[in-house]
């Protein structure tokens, strides 16, 4: 027994067609009103105009005001004590950028292999950052360090390879090995003073 053929084809077509009349019978109707109404037609554009326009200026300054305030919390080291270690690599690469950084990509995630934040320096270096968000109670050790060093060169390519961490690294053999691989390490309280000046580390973009 042969099935009829489906009608859902038949319906689509329908609705295009009478789609498209209802769009011939506007622009009909919008330029019967033009040809009737010249002075008004040239009103209500430039009404239409003028508030899309300012339309997009408030938007264009409610974005700037935002990035402005998200920039002003982003200076006290404190917010970055109840971020996720996602939220910390966002705004560790938010201070980078406003600190002259260009090319600044997140890039953390499982199959990041230590690369959380990549960039370009102000002297033209490939920086590669592994963010440690950290309570202040454990710190940043040389096995960490070690891992790191694995791969910030070998695998992406890091001209400055750096650790970052709102917590502290452990004193001893972790900052030893850091200065004998050429990793820079900024600590709190580095990063403290780098969040506030917006200003990195003296020394880091000279080493």
């Amino acid at each position: 027994m042969r099935r009829g053929r489906p009608h859902g084809g038949s319906v689509n077509g329908w609705g295009v067609g009478l789609g498209g009349l209802a769009v011939l019978a506007l622009v009909v109707l919008v330029v019967d009103f033009v040809q009737r109404h010249p002075y008004w037609s040239v009103f209500l554009a430039f009404v239409a105009v003028a508030t899309t326009t300012a339309l997009l200026v408030l938007r264009s300054r409610r974005r700037a005001r935002l990035r402005a305030e998200q920039a002003e919390r982003d200076r006290a080291i404190a917010v970055t004590d109840a971020m996720t270690g996602a939220e910390f690599e966002q705004w560790f690469a938010r201070l980078l950028a406003a600190s002259g950084f260009r090319q600044v990509l997140v890039a953390g995630g499982s199959g990041d292999r230590g690369a959380d934040v990549t960039a370009i320096a102000p002297d033209s270096r490939r920086v590669v950052v592994q963010c440690k968000r950290q309570s202040l109670t454990n710190r940043v050790g040389s096995a960490a360090i070690q891992r790191f060093a694995g791969t910030c060169r070998e695998v992406h390519g890091g001209e400055l390879c750096m650790i970052v961490t709102n917590g502290l690294f452990t004193a001893g053999d972790g900052v030893r090995l850091a200065r004998q691989l050429g990793i820079v390490l900024v600590d709190r309280g580095e990063l403290e003073v780098w969040a506030c000046r917006r200003t990195p580390p003296p020394g880091l973009l000279t080493r």
